[in-house]
């Protein structure tokens, strides 16, 4: 029985354990590059391909890095972006192979898949790394293709590493850019999106009816969405409480607030939640006075978007398709060059207390006859405020608790 209540006790530290947000290690591969600047094309392209938002999101990966001189040799066959991505997608493993494990492969080589394979974008056989384990420590790399009639792809070499995160992240420098008569074949451009089409069919009606009313901001939208747009949509319910305060603005007003809801970059829910902080919006003209910027904070549970006169949260994701991503929100993003700041309810005076007849009221005591706060209280108060900012990590924790109990059941 001991035994028992002790395997018990073992699981719930496990189960606890991965419920910590401690245990989800996050990174940001475009940062961790910038600190090796012979690396900044091959980082350029991360970010102009949109890979680095997809590395960002995986919990295990490994990027096969190319240094500046090997991209010139790469960027001079001209490749277009959309086929730039394929090539550059079979540098990323979908596996952990740090220095350690490439020098220990068992039977000195392993088939590592990629991100050009996992996505689907590979054809046939395509779209895997051939590992090997040579003599006198070289490793070698080699793109597997599903042509036999095609001549073998070259091999390239392990240099070094560059940093190691176990067994989350790995970044490795090779000699040469991998080659693959796949990948580097014509890849076609991602289909449009028909913004206002997919709002209307997601239950943004109203935002998309403003939305094509309005001609300049339609084509700001639409320019935007090849090169990376984020949409936050009001739901149907939020626009119709707005509009008393829309029909108020001018036509210079209204366009501004609609434009405020795109961010001209792609963002998966994933990156939203990693890289909090202040963003431009479609609105941000670049002078101080109009900047049009608002916060994107995760407090655990949800996103928020705080612009200074409100804050809305993403309620839904209707598409996330890079170039496009599209999200519902629950109420309209109201910016504080049109609007007025928030009020909170702290700063209200408090209701004046009503006197009966007949009844004398002790007076209030004056703030210097007030009796001081005992430890007690404090600690108290203390206690609440860390219960507030730990809600999010607890509930993690109560999951891990409830899969305990029904074991136990």
């Amino acid at each position: 029985m001991h035994r028992q209540s002790t395997s018990y006790t073992f699981l719930l530290l496990l189960l606890l354990a991965a419920a910590s947000p401690a245990a989800i290690l996050a990174f940001n591969v475009t940062k961790i590059l910038a600190e090796h600047p012979d690396f900044s094309t091959f980082n350029h392209y991360l970010t102009a391909t949109r890979l680095a938002s997809e590395i960002n999101q995986r919990q295990t990966i490994t990027v096969l890095a190319i240094n500046n001189a090997g991209m010139s040799a790469l960027l001079a066959r001209h490749f277009t972006i959309p086929t730039l991505k394929n090539v550059l997608s079979l540098h990323i493993l979908v596996d952990y192979y740090g220095s350690k494990k490439l020098h220990q492969l068992t039977h000195s080589s392993t088939l590592a898949s990629t991100f050009y394979q996992a996505t689907g974008a590979a054809p046939g056989t395509s779209g895997f790394v051939n590992i090997t384990d040579h003599r006198a420590g070289r490793v070698s790399f080699t793109a597997t293709s599903s042509d036999d009639s095609l001549p073998f792809p070259s091999s390239s070499d392990f240099v070094k590493s560059l940093k190691e995160l176990p067994y989350n992240l790995s970044i490795i420098q090779i000699n040469k850019p991998l080659s693959s008569p796949e990948a580097e074949a014509p890849a076609a451009a991602p289909a449009p999106v028909n913004l206002t089409d997919l709002m209307t069919r997601k239950g943004c009606a109203l935002f998309a009816g403003l939305l094509a009313s309005d001609r300049d901001a339609h084509k700001t939208f639409d320019d935007s969405a090849d090169g990376g747009l984020t949409v936050f949509c009001p739901g149907d319910a939020a626009v119709k409480s707005f509009m008393p305060k829309y029909k108020n603005l001018t036509a210079e007003g209204k366009t501004s607030i609609l434009l405020y809801h795109g961010y001209p970059v792609y963002s998966s829910l994933q990156t939203l939640k990693s890289n909090n902080g202040v963003v431009t919006t479609l609105a941000t003209d670049g002078g101080a006075s109009k900047s049009f910027n608002f916060t994107v904070q995760d407090d655990g549970l949800k996103v928020e978007l705080k612009t200074g006169v409100a804050t809305a949260a993403i309620t839904s994701t209707l598409i996330d398709q890079d170039p496009v991503a599209m999200y519902e929100i629950d109420k309209v993003l109201q910016p504080l060059e049109l609007f007025k700041p928030e009020e909170t309810d702290a700063l209200a005076p408090a209701p004046a207390a009503h006197k009966k007849k007949g009844k004398k009221v002790a007076p209030e005591p004056a703030a210097d006859d007030a009796p001081e706060a005992s430890p007690a209280d404090d600690q108290v108060a203390d206690g609440n405020a860390a219960m507030g900012r730990n809600v999010g990590f607890w509930s993690g924790w109560c999951v891990a608790v409830a899969a305990v109990a029904a074991i136990l059941a």
